[in-house]
């Protein structure tokens, strides 16, 4: 038999869902993506998936909520398929009033973005949070400890009036803040077969 003919059979090859076949599902469940992503990283976007995750798990999973008494997620994170997708990279929580660090870091930025007053506080280990819209009187680099009152809730950009909108960046990419909050579920994606799904 000539050597051409006689070829070792291809070794099995396990595939893993697509970006694109996560970023259906998320829109048919109502925006999982970072659960449905595998567990190396809760990234947002397909674009960011590498520095996001690194490989690593989230440093801190300990936060304190950001609003004190009931939590009400008014419109909760949904991942874009890409960096400049469309999605909510954050989400939105029923507040008034005060508003707390929900981990302990340094303010990284006070200011008006556009429309929207907001306050970022850098927690080191590539997490950094978002929160708007609020007002503050705290200076870039004041030092800030978990539950410490940081802010008043403010009105202004697209958040709906009564909401505090909750942005959490990991190593420069969005990640679902209830991951923060211990309230996101894993899911699991299922096969399809030859029949569909």
């Amino acid at each position: 038999m000539p050597r051409s003919l006689c070829r070792p059979a291809a070794p099995a090859v396990t595939r893993r869902p697509s970006l694109i076949t996560v970023a259906v599902a998320a829109g048919l469940l109502g925006g999982l993506v970072p659960v449905l992503l595998p567990a190396a990283g809760p990234v947002a976007s397909a674009g960011s998936a590498a520095a996001a995750s690194a490989g690593s798990a989230l440093p801190d999973r300990d936060w304190l909520w950001p609003v004190e008494g009931p939590r009400t997620v008014v419109a909760p994170f949904r991942a874009p398929v890409h960096d400049y997708g469309p999605g909510h990279r954050g989400m939105d929580v029923a507040a008034a009033g005060a508003v707390r660090a929900p981990a302990s870091g340094a303010i990284a930025f006070r200011g008006t973005v556009v429309d929207r007053p907001l306050l970022t506080i850098d927690h080191g280990n590539g997490l950094v949070t978002t929160l708007e819209p609020v007002q503050s009187d705290l200076d870039a680099g004041t030092a800030v400890r978990r539950g410490d009152r940081i802010a008043t809730l403010a009105s202004g950009g697209h958040t709906p009036p009564g909401a505090l909108h909750i942005g959490v960046r990991w190593n420069g990419a969005y990640i679902n803040p209830m991951l923060l909050f211990g309230g996101v579920p894993r899911a699991v994606l299922l096969p399809c077969g030859s029949d569909g799904c």
